[in-house]
């Protein structure tokens, strides 16, 4: 076997991993511990346990999230869907979380997902795979956040008469300044806490404010009961199913603590904690929030058919029934927005920067180099920056762009999720695990996970209305299409040679 192993390393002289140790002046002790999948760090482990849980949180600010995408859950069950909704992709969810907790307590590295196939899949196509995962991971990272810079975009604006231009503008501008605050590496860990304080902070105030304020209530009836489609479906179930679109943002984006591994001491215990903490906390935040908001309502029409586009404002208006007021709590929900976008932009850097050292990347060269001074992987951030701000300008060519952001960051995420996934049964479960694992429990987590990504590839490819028409449709599939287009291209014309896979810790197997 150490024959084999000095081939190997001959062969490839790229970083290694497992037992395979870093060079000493980067040596990580974390790794040293069941055959631990970690690359040799290159940013500094700034984060605490309560920062990692800001930064995963904030990610998918789950409360936040139901308020900025209300306008596709609201018209397709009514408060029904968004409450009971929201129960169901929880349950969801703690399946996916479970399945990415044990790879990351198994295999803590920034490179998550990639990392992971390329340890667990079969030899003959582990490297293609890998680069596959490690693409769709990075392009979900992208979509995410343009979808939240969006969602922003339009929260702001929809407190005065707004064109198509000015939201782009907006857009840009918000994606700017969160991308600025990423540039100086110490900080965000204090940034982290300031937005977890804000988020809930802010959920506090809405919560108690909104049904406070509000003369009259609506009935408990209603909030529980009563189902609404308006999306021109005939078929109910059908609009349920495109309306999950909502509930499933907010816990679209679990895999985020996990690139952070790097950063933060113990991942293979911390890792876990944060995908736990960020779904319990979001779900809690998320699921009181809307029953409170929701006896507010007075008009519901008014919600699905507010000319801003944005719901939650129109509900604060008819809460509060002073537009000063109504501003007001929208401006807090915007500083919450704030953070989750900051966040992402973390997060991307950080799937950008990992897969890049392999050369998963074009430029590969740079983006994966790590600023002295600063401490992040600047080229890696600036660039994953400027791609978001070009999918700002899809929305100069259809204002329903931000539905198939929302979806194209769940399903290719969700996707680079199952791969990993189907490789650990690959091997039949069998793997030095970390100290997160649930054994036949986590069987069924996994399944969970791979047939909820299967249905949701197809369900959420569907319209959000109808009739069908080109300023409603839903261009999902051809985001999926040009994404494998871009994938296969970049392999063929280089990604063959120039992905270079870390050398395979054969530890890691039973």
């Amino acid at each position: 076997m150490r024959e084999l192993q000095d081939i190997e390393q001959k062969r490839s002289p790229q970083p290694q991993y497992g037992g395979h140790s870093p060079p000493a002046e980067t040596r990580n002790d974390d790794a040293d511990i069941n055959g631990i999948i970690e690359g040799h760090p290159q940013l500094d482990r700034n984060f605490s346990v309560l920062s990692l849980i800001g930064i995963a949180f904030c990610m998918s600010n789950s409360w936040f999230g139901i308020s900025a995408s209300m306008i596709t859950g609201i018209a397709s069950g009514g408060t029904v869907l968004i409450i009971y909704g929201s129960i169901w992709i929880t349950l969801v969810s703690m399946a996916v979380g479970a399945s990415l907790s044990e790879l990351a307590s198994a295999m803590p590295n920034a490179g998550g997902q990639y990392i992971w196939v390329h340890e667990l899949g079969p030899r003959r196509c582990a490297k293609f795979l890998s680069f596959l995962t490690g693409w769709l991971g990075y392009a979900g990272a992208i979509f995410a956040s343009a979808s939240v810079v969006l969602s922003l975009s339009q929260a702001i604006l929809g407190m005065c008469e707004i064109k198509a231009t000015h939201i782009v503008l907006t857009y840009e501008l918000i994606n700017f300044l969160c991308h600025i605050l990423n540039c100086v590496g110490r900080i965000l860990p204090t940034v982290a806490k300031i937005s977890l304080y804000t988020s809930l902070g802010s959920f506090f105030i809405i919560l108690i404010t909104v049904p406070a304020c509000a003369r009259t209530h609506a009935s408990a009836k209603f909030v529980f009961t009563n189902f609404v489609n308006s999306t021109g479906w005939s078929s109910d179930a059908l609009a349920v199913v495109v309306g999950l679109v909502n509930p499933n943002w907010i816990f679209a984006c679990l895999d985020s603590a996990s690139h952070l591994s790097e950063e933060v001491p113990t991942p293979e215990r911390n890792i876990p904690i944060a995908i736990f903490a960020t779904i319990g906390i979001g779900f809690v935040t998320s699921w009181t929030y809307c029953i409170s908001i929701f006896f507010a309502i007075n008009d519901l029409d008014s919600l699905v058919n507010s000319p801003t586009g944005v719901p939650i404002l129109e509900l604060f208006n008819q809460a509060l029934e002073n537009k000063v007021g109504a501003i007001c709590l929208e401006t807090i929900l915007v500083a919450t927005g704030f953070g989750c976008i900051i966040a992402c932009h973390t997060w991307q850097s950080r799937v950008c920067w990992a897969f890049s050292r392999d050369g998963g990347l074009p430029g590969h060269q740079w983006l994966s180099k790590v600023h002295d001074r600063l401490g992040v992987p600047l080229t890696a951030h600036v660039s994953s920056s400027m791609l978001v701000g070009a999918l700002g300008l899809i929305y100069l060519g259809s204002s329903t762009a931000f539905n198939s952001m929302i979806i194209s960051c769940i399903s290719l995420l969700y996707v680079s999720y199952i791969i990993p996934i189907l490789c650990l049964w690959y091997r039949k479960r069998s793997i030095r695990h970390g100290p997160f694992w649930l054994g036949r429990l986590g069987l069924f987590a996994n399944v969970v996970t791979i047939c909820w990504t299967m249905f949701s590839l197809v369900m959420y490819s569907f319209p959000a209305t109808m009739p069908v028409q080109a300023n409603n449709m839903n261009y999902v599939a051809v985001i999926y299409v040009v994404c494998m287009l871009i994938i296969l291209v970049d392999w063929f014309l280089r990604g063959n040679r120039s992905f270079r896979s870390p050398v395979r810790a054969p530890e890691i197997l039973q």
